[in-house]
């Protein structure tokens, strides 16, 4: 795999867990693009067409369901997983996520190593 097939776009809204996330990422060997709204996350995927998407569903200027779902709609990213971190871990919630198209849920506050341990499998 060479770094495309590891580039991860960060959805992520609060810059303090932005950059912890980014961090992280960084250092398991992943490129980071990052964003912080809806409209920045539709952009960045559309341009650095990355292998998976982090994305939190308490964006401020759309609900992240449904930039998960735009993700799916869209021929260019149709295929990428999606793992959302959602701040509520319901049994709807999580149903909510899977309807719109997301591969994973992830409860936060997220542990950063679950979220590691889970990558290469999400990664396909």
């Amino acid at each position: 795999l060479g770094m495309k097939g590891r580039t991860i776009l960060l959805v992520e809204d609060d810059p303090l867990l932005r950059d912890a996330f980014r961090l992280l990422l960084e250092d398991a060997g992943y490129h980071v693009v990052e964003a912080g709204t809806a409209a920045e996350a539709l952009a960045a995927a559309a341009d650095a067409r990355p292998a998976l998407v982090v994305l939190d569903l308490g964006l401020p200027d759309r609900p992240g369901l449904e930039v998960a779902r735009e993700l799916r709609q869209s021929a260019a990213t149709a295929h990428v997983p999606v793992v959302a971190l959602t701040g509520r871990a319901s049994a709807a919630e999580r149903r909510a996520c899977l309807e719109a198209g997301c591969t994973a849920h992830l409860a936060k506050p997220v542990d950063p190593r679950e979220l590691l341990r889970r990558l290469p499998e999400l990664l396909g």
